[in-house]
């Protein structure tokens, strides 16, 4: 009786430590699976994540771009800009030159009236004592 008893309890422990064993092996089966899952949603976070941070630097970028592009023309419109200052400078020089030779060429004019006014008067007078 106690060899049958021994030979029971063999079998249970026996069928225990299989039991573990099963058990050990479902766990560690899960636990695999699980690793191999949260490694394959990291990958699809990571991939999300350069996706969304490459839209969004697409974006930035552009902007960059279109940021040097309008820089670049401004420069060029201050050029622009100071040499029409320029020109305009020297227009408004040459204008007010020209406006005071049009002034002294008037004033030549109105002494010329004068002169002439002047010399007829001296005239007509030499003329009425010359004839008395």
């Amino acid at each position: 009786m106690e060899v049958k008893r021994r030979e029971e309890r063999s079998s249970l422990e026996a069928s225990l430590l299989h039991i573990i064993h099963e058990h050990q092996n479902k766990a560690l089966l899960i636990r695999d699976q699980t690793d191999k899952a949260k490694k394959n949603a990291l990958k699809s976070a990571q991939n999300l994540s350069n996706l969304l941070v490459d839209t969004v630097n697409g974006g930035v970028e552009e902007a960059f771009i279109n940021e040097k592009r309008i820089e670049m023309e401004i420069r060029a419109l201050l050029v622009t800009i100071a040499w029409y200052k320029k020109q305009t400078d020297q227009w408004l020089a040459t204008t007010n030159a020209l406006n005071t030779v049009l002034k002294e060429i008037g004033d030549f004019e109105n002494w010329m009236n004068i002169m002439d006014f002047d010399c007829k008067s001296i005239n007509a007078a030499i003329r009425n004592i010359h004839q008395a």
